[in-house]
């Protein structure tokens, strides 16, 4: 997980290449503007909804503060998120 400190502050975890390259495969269906995709998601107990994001071919996911509070996530930690596309 990785923080980026823009105008609005998020916490992100990158998609690897090999998934990121699956859901390119697949975006032009179910992106809604700007490559935004909206997504489900799951990690350990706390299920949310996102849209995930390309950025530097990758696509990347924002954790919400309750999601990362909630699962004691950290900087830096590596996140298993089970995620459905299109939701």
């Amino acid at each position: 997980m990785w923080y980026w400190r823009g105008p609005s502050p998020f916490h992100f975890v990158s998609i690897p290449a090999a998934q990121s390259k699956q859901i390119k495969e697949i975006s032009s269906g179910v992106t809604y503007g700007w490559g935004a995709i909206p997504a489900a998601g799951m990690i350990g107990k706390t299920e949310f909804t996102t849209s995930i994001f390309p950025k530097d071919g990758l696509y990347i996911v924002p954790i919400k503060n309750a999601v990362r509070l909630g699962e004691e996530l950290e900087l830096d930690d590596v996140v298993t998120i089970s995620l459905v596309i299109g939701s």
